[in-house]
């Protein structure tokens, strides 16, 4: 705004003076260069606000289970129509408007909407479920009745508008830098402006024409105005806000590629300083394609495997063990099996649920059939505070029975009798419960997810409004259900290790399990500790002080210990916590850590809700990567705040010291618009678009504490600095005989010299500025493509100006020799930062 009211006084002032088209050369000039300023900038705004969108359809994909033409299928939210059934389970959000059909202990969290933090119990006295409300207990299915934004949930999106997005901290660390260096640039401009008008002053004194006053002093003094606005306009930054958006834009869209959807901008960066990291085991570290690997059924521990046939299986095990078991497998179940439109099975329901049903098709059971004979009185759902799941069935004879499965160690204790070899009923003595519980700890020394089963017969006096009991089951058996884990996880967790980040094991799971699963990932080391949530629950301040740093697996843990331990980890270690997490349990931690990844495809909504970054293939080397690039953006913009503090300083001290000391500036409007060009836009475009390499994992992170500009910055922007004003000053004071130059152009030559000299330092700078610590600059420079464009655009737009926008930007045109001399004096800075690389900090 300040360059537009400059251009047009100088476009007044120079066509009255010098008349059309002369007057006019320089306040085109400006008008120039601020238009081309303005298009790169809203250029690459726009292109980043097209991204935001992209980004915006993938944040909103979401698949539903729905009942529709007699047949379960997957579809995408978007596809919802009134009259569809909608299966809904725990954790799950609720997508449209409408009626509970059936279902069982169905608790919703309607937080969203009413405020109210206590759950509504929906049942077919109570039918409504609305949209935007999360599943926090239970199961169902619900007929939709409106959809979009008739729904409670739309109405209230119609009301508002999307707010802003908030400034990343970089952003706020930046903003200060720019402020202060503004101030600086508003003072030196000033001075320069009194200094220029002072010599103006004095030399009128020694002519004594004083009070004569011509257009030309006019035009004098609207040039010195000009100057003062420049070194305004070079001094302030605002280059930097672009820089940051344009590098985060960037990874942001690399990082889609790399399978990490990014939800907010911040999140990059805040990856990239984070020093630790608490992962989900099941799903990140692990496939979660759950498979029953191992069962002990009638006290014989059998190895299953899916190519069996289900006479070997049961050969020795009798009829009625086999007839309760799939009884018990496919009756208390959240899952599903159904038979898609082309007559094949699929299996529907949570990883584990899969397995065992899985189990139950292996055994040679039909879920149809099992589910006809019995009628469903009363389900409790399985969730992570109890462990375990029970349903009540009413038998087709008259009388009820309940089944029970869970985690072993619950299911477990509940039980007083169990099925032996031949198949009765015995009762569970000392002997019997430590042969199970060896079997246990073997199943989970094998990194087996261990789940028993169990039933009992209940009479014919129970009512659905009663619990269901749990005491005195009979033990039917024991299943080992095995994840695998993921390969890469193991290299990826020593990248991480390497790179100075801890990773920790925060999970559900059977210490036993656990540990051998962190082993097997490299994350337990021989001087780590791993603990169960309870026994970490009721540790005092001072043990949790000196075991945290040495924790590594948390087994057995609820959501709460999560909570505390990143809570731990942030506020008294101060470190910066990437939690990754799948199930809404997950959702307090993901919300209190510093960055919280979600994973895609096993993620519940309520977790992708809470978190910054989703991971779309469930991997823990997509973390890896997503760290990398958090590392690459916070170093892209520090090298490109280097590149820029040099071109300040240099522009600043050039022009203040020689309008104090020869009373003229070297250096054009037009010319330090120009320079401004460079720096800001365009090296912001080159330098912020480098892409990550390894080195970048092998250095310890910044963490919340480190220094934006760091020491090794300061060594770098003051040595090029000294050089360049050397060189320019050099020219500046012995130019003229150096290049012999004389007669009426001589000034103007000189003044094209040391501008193209300039031009040239920042050019080569830019080339020292792609790596802060290493000598060769180089390395990887062509797989860059847009530096090297950048780099190329500069050289000819350069060669352009000099040669033929004389009139417009105060340019003569140069001899070859002149052009090598200042090619050279730019090159000539490369082995000064090498050098200067040596130096150690």
């Amino acid at each position: 705004m300040i360059l537009a009211v400059c251009a047009l006084v100088s476009l007044i002032v120079g066509i009255a003076t010098e008349g059309w088209p002369k007057g006019a050369h320089d306040g085109l000039g400006i008008i120039a260069s601020i238009l081309l300023v303005v298009f790169v900038t809203a250029t690459s705004d726009y292109k980043q606000s097209l991204q935001f969108k992209d980004l915006d359809k993938e944040k909103k994909k979401i698949t539903v289970q729905v009942t529709r033409n007699g047949y379960r299928q997957k579809i995408s939210i978007f596809d919802l129509l009134a009259g569809d059934i909608v299966h809904l389970a725990i954790g799950d959000q609720v997508p449209t408007d409408g009626l509970f059909v059936s279902g069982f202990s169905l608790l919703i969290n309607e937080s969203s909407l009413t405020g109210e933090s206590e759950p509504v119990n929906v049942t077919a006295e109570y039918p409504f479920l609305l949209s935007g409300t999360k599943v926090q207990d239970g199961s169902c299915k619900m007929l939709v009745t409106t959809v979009g934004m008739r729904t409670q949930w739309g109405k209230l999106m119609a009301t508002l508008s999307e707010g802003g997005d908030d400034e990343t901290p970089l952003q706020v660390k930046l903003n200060g830098v720019a402020t202060i260096i503004g101030k600086i640039g508003l003072f030196f401009a000033v001075v320069t402006f009194g200094v220029l008008l002072q010599g103006l002053f004095s030399r009128k004194m020694i002519e004594e024409s004083h009070w004569r006053w011509s257009g030309d002093d006019a035009l004098e003094m609207l040039e010195y105005f000009a100057i003062a606005v420049t070194i305004v306009v070079v001094a302030v930054p605002e280059g930097l806000p672009l820089a940051v958006t344009l590098s985060l834009a960037f990874a942001m869209k690399k990082m889609m590629n790399d399978k990490a959807l990014v939800r907010h901008l911040a999140a990059c960066e805040t990856m990239g300083s984070s020093t630790t990291i608490c992962s989900d085991k099941t799903g990140t570290l692990t496939t979660n394609h759950m498979t029953v690997v191992k069962a002990c059924i009638c006290g014989k521990v059998k190895e299953v495997s899916n190519s069996m046939k289900s006479s070997v299986f049961c050969s020795d095990v009798s009829d009625s063990v086999v007839r309760i078991l799939t009884k018990s497998i496919f009756n208390n179940t959240g899952g599903e099996i159904v038979n898609t439109e082309d007559e094949k099975i699929e299996i529907l329901g949570t990883p584990t649920e899969a397995a065992l049903l899985d189990f139950g098709l292996l055994l040679g059971g039909d879920f149809q059939a099992e589910r006809q004979a019995s009628k469903l009185v009363k389900v409790e759902p399985f969730n992570s505070v109890k462990k375990r799941m029970g349903v009540v069935l009413e038998l087709p004879g008259g009388g009820f029975q309940a089944h029970c499965k869970g985690a072993s160690e619950i299911i477990l204790s509940a039980c007083n009798k169990v099925l032996n070899s031949n198949g009765e009923v015995a009762p569970l003595d000392e002997t019997s419960i430590n042969i199970l519980k060896d079997t246990i700890e073997q199943f989970a020394n094998e990194t087996l997810r261990t789940l028993c089963l169990a039933y009992k017969d209940i009479g014919s006096d129970f009512s659905a409004e009663s619990l269901i009991p749990f005491e005195d089951y009979t033990l039917i058996g024991i299943v080992g259900i095995k994840d695998p884990v993921r390969p890469g996880v193991k290299e990826s967790v020593a990248i991480c290790r390497s790179a100075g980040i801890t990773v920790r094991m925060v999970t559900g799971d059977n210490i036993n399990t656990a540990k051998a699963i962190a082993r097997e990932c490299g994350i337990l080391t021989d001087d780590g500790i791993a603990i169960e949530g309870p026994e970490f629950r009721v540790k005092s301040e001072e043990e949790l002080h000196e075991l945290i740093p040495k924790l590594q697996v948390m087994a057995r843990s609820s959501p709460m210990d999560k909570h505390t331990l990143v809570r731990h980890l942030r506020s008294t270690f101060e470190e910066v916590v990437a939690v990754t997490g799948d199930g809404t349990n997950d959702a307090p931690a993901l919300h209190e850590a510093d960055i919280g990844l979600a994973m895609g495809i096993s993620g519940t909504e309520v977790a992708k809700e809470s978190a910054d970054v989703i991971i779309l293939d469930d991997n823990f080397s997509t973390i890896v990567t997503v760290a990398k690039w958090g590392r690459s953006v916070y170093v892209n913009i520090q090298k490109f705040v280097q590149f820029q503090l040099t071109v300040n300083v240099v522009a600043l001290v050039v022009n203040f010291s020689s309008a104090c000391l020869t009373g003229n500036a070297p250096l054009t409007a037009v010319q330090l618009l120009w320079v401004n060009m460079i720096m800001d836009t365009l090296g912001a475009l080159a330098l912020a678009t480098e892409p990550p390499n390894d080195d970048l994992m092998k250095r310890s992170p910044v963490g919340r504490k480190g220094n934006f500009i760091s020491n090794v910055m300061w060594r770098n922007i003051l040595a090029q600095s000294f050089y360049q004003f050397v060189v320019i000053w050099y020219l500046q004071t012995s130019g003229k005989t150096v290049f012999n130059l004389d007669g009426p152009d001589s000034d103007l030559i000189l003044n094209t010299l040391i501008f193209n000299a300039f031009v040239f330092c920042q050019v080569f700078n830019e080339l020292n500025s792609r790596d802060m610590e290493k000598i060769n600059v180089f390395k990887g420079i062509l797989e860059n493509y847009i530096f090297v464009v950048v780099l190329s655009c500069t050289t000819l737009f350069q060669i352009i100006i000099v040669e033929f926008l004389g009139t417009f930007a105060n340019t003569h045109p140069l001899t070859w020799q002149q052009w090598a001399v200042s090619f050279l004096l730019g090159f000539l800075g490369m082995p000064v930062a090498a050098a200067v690389k040596m130096i150690p900090v």
